[in-house]
Formats: structure tokens, sequence, C-alpha cells
């Protein structure tokens, strides 16, 4: 449970015993219990970036940020690495205007690279940026504004960039959102047959 961030979800079989303890632990950590079904839980794997033994890059999460999104990035960062991940922070440094497509790329560019397992984005309004990462190959960024668009993102489209809107959230959702997004796991099954239409409209559209 010590991996998992505060807000986090984590996800158990019918099964599964929980002590007392490490219930009064989730519960002081804002950590919620989510059942599904063993077979479930086995397609899903361990969540990403927590896994029992990670590499360098798996444990790294990029972010990147226009002005708009500069403060918030900045929050997040501290957030990140309390709970114990390595941040590759892309940009920008400062709240002088600056141009959002930039940072998307860069933050898109590093997880198809390998750099790092995960991104995160912010402007404004996290929508251009989603659609910046979303043109490079690979690239599955996601627009989300609270934890049930977050947990989706994951679990039904294998989101490996979240974007986040820094002037329509608050700091405390965004925190949340980040948080649920993370322990979040993938389910595979029929989800998967989906994210593999995804890659294949990439490859038929010249973009592998």
């Amino acid at each position: 449970m010590e991996k998992v961030p505060p807000g986090g979800e984590i996800t158990i079989t019918p099964d599964t015993v929980i002590t007392p303890l490490a219930r009064e632990e989730a519960e002081r950590r804002g950590i919620t219990f989510r059942t599904v079904a063993s077979r479930e839980r086995e397609a899903a794997g361990a969540a990403p970036g927590l896994k029992e033994d990670p590499g360098e890059s798996v444990r790294t999460v990029a972010v990147g940020a226009d002005h708009g999104g500069f403060e918030l990035k900045e929050e997040l960062k501290r957030h990140l690495r309390d709970w114990g991940y390595r941040v590759l922070d892309l940009g920008t440094d400062s709240a002088a205007p600056v141009d959002y497509p930039d940072f998307a790329e860069a933050v898109a560019n590093a997880g198809a690279r390998g750099d790092a397992s995960l991104g995160v984005i912010l402007d404004s309004a996290g929508i251009g940026s989603a659609i910046a990462a979303n043109k490079v190959p690979g690239v599955r960024a996601a627009l989300c504004y609270d934890r049930a668009t977050a947990r989706n993102s994951r679990e039904h489209n294998d989101a490996n960039v979240l974007s986040l809107g820094a002037k329509l959230i608050s700091a405390e959702a965004a925190r949340e959102i980040l948080a649920v997004w993370l322990s979040t796991q993938f389910a595979g099954g029929r989800h998967q047959r989906r994210v593999d239409k995804i890659r294949g409209i990439e490859e038929r559209k010249g973009k592998k």
C-alpha cells in the first residue's frame, strides 16, 4: 500500500483479506478499494509505474506545461516525488507566455523514446495539449477532469499521457485525478482489442 499515492485506488479480488490496520491506513490516505474478478486483475497486470521491481524508465513520469499550466505543474511535481516517482520536467520554467504544442510534443516524445513510462501535460484548458500529444505515434493522451474520467482513460483506453486543464480544475482535484490515473490498471480483455484498433489507425495513416 505504501507504493499507492494518496487518493489512489487498489484493485482487489473478492477473496482478498484486508486487515483492519490496512483499512485504517487506506482511509487516512484517501485510498479506495475496488473489487474485480480474479481473471480481470490477472489480465491487467501490475499497475503502471508501481511495479515491484521497476526499471528507471518505469518509475519516471515526464511532465510539461505552457504558461497556463506552469504553477500546477510545479505543484504536481512535488506530489509525484512524494509518491516515489522520478520526474522528468520538460518545461516551461516560468509563467512567461509560450506555445503549448512544444511542451506537449516534448512529453509525448519522451514516452515514445522510453525516457518515461507515463506523461502529464498541462495548459489552461488541457484540450490543445491533448490534441498535440496525440499526433505522436504510440501516444494515447486523455484529457481528464475528474476521478471517473481518469480511471476510465487508464482502465479502458490504456492512456499513457494525462492532460489537465489548469484553469478549469482546482489543484486538489488535479492531485486526486493524477493519483487515480497513476494507480489504475489497464483492464485488457475486450479493451485490448479496441486499443489495438487505435494502433491500426496509426499504421494505416502512415504514422508508424
